[in-house]
């Protein structure tokens, strides 16, 4: 095999009561990687398009090629990695872009090696990815990334992931208001200090998500998908934000809240046609505060990255 090419899937982290430790990974859009092995031990990125520019080619630096390197290195492999990245997903959007570029590229290695680790086994590699991006170690958006599905992060140490299969009618709209919220930024705003009863309402909120995810229960998901930590202050960050979700709602939606640190915002339903619509009013929202916005209506992903070929 001389070339490989892999889909890895744009992710909703957070899923507004499950901060940094829930996420699920959505059908379309996201990232594909094509690869190639090369006779020197060097990782490199020879193109990147779809970013207009911004991303580094260096592999030093850019997410794909750090979580080949850490990869390559843990095999103790001889021959290089070169990297070719088509960009699908809007940087800075708060749908898992630097995670959908280092879980694509990994899976693609791994390939070209004859599959060596399991899918489990390579995520650490893209949680380095995600330390190099931000600073830190997140697996909210890698893991449903690399697995696909709803994913709780129960640990880090070592990292204890639980998969959770999406219940079948389960469909997702997600807007991107074209406005930048950096991650860093996002977070700078949280609150270091929660009252008790706050956090008593977000564990029952997310014990309920997850119980409600296992049954298939959607009026239980609704009724779940409520954060009192959170989203009450990035929402701060968005304008428009409580008009998108209000009428989210009014269209159908079973919950409404901010994807990852943001801009973004999507919204969940078990109805196709009132998802879209859900999109369609976030859209007009936005629209109303003269906000130019993308919408990706998608069923969840329940398989991860997609090998599409390889020659």
């Amino acid at each position: 095999m001389r070339e490989v090419r892999v889909f890895a899937p744009a992710t909703v982290a957070n899923v507004a009561c499950g901060f940094d430790i829930l996420g699920f990974a959505l059908e379309q859009p996201g990232d594909t990687v094509r690869a190639g092995l090369s006779e020197g031990k060097e990782v490199k990125i020879l193109s990147i398009s779809g970013d207009s520019g911004r991303l580094p080619l260096d592999a030093a630096k850019n997410t794909a090629g750090v979580a080949v390197r850490h990869f390559l290195d843990h095999l103790g492999e001889e021959r290089g990695i070169e990297i070719h990245l088509e960009k699908a997903l809007p940087l800075g959007s708060g749908l898992g872009s630097s995670a959908a570029s280092a879980v694509a590229a990994v899976v693609a290695a791994n390939v070209l090696l004859g599959e060596p680790l399991s899918r489990e086994e390579l995520i650490p590699f893209t949680l380095e990815a995600e330390r190099a991006a931000c600073g830190a170690a997140h697996a909210d958006n890698a893991a449903p990334a690399m697995l696909g599905g709803f994913v709780l992060i129960r640990g880090y140490d070592p990292p204890d992931l639980v998969r959770i299969p999406a219940p079948e009618a389960l469909c997702c709209a997600v807007v991107h208001p074209h406005i930048e919220i950096r991650t860093e930024d996002a977070r700078k705003i949280l609150r270091r200090e929660i009252p008790l009863e706050d956090a008593i309402v977000q564990w029952g909120n997310i014990g309920g998500l997850i119980a409600g995810l296992m049954k298939g229960d959607y009026s239980l998901i609704g009724r779940s998908m409520k954060d009192v930590i959170i989203e009450p202050v990035r929402s701060l960050l968005i304008p428009g934000f409580e008009e998108a979700k209000q009428a989210a709602m009014d269209a159908g939606a079973l919950g409404c809240s901010i994807s990852g640190s943001g801009p973004s915002i999507f919204a969940l339903g078990n109805d196709r046609r009132k998802i879209e619509a859900a999109g369609q009013a976030m859209q007009a929202a936005f629209a109303a505060l003269h906000i130019d916005s993308d919408l990706f209506v998608s069923a969840i992903n329940n398989q991860g990255p997609t090998v599409l070929n390889s020659f």
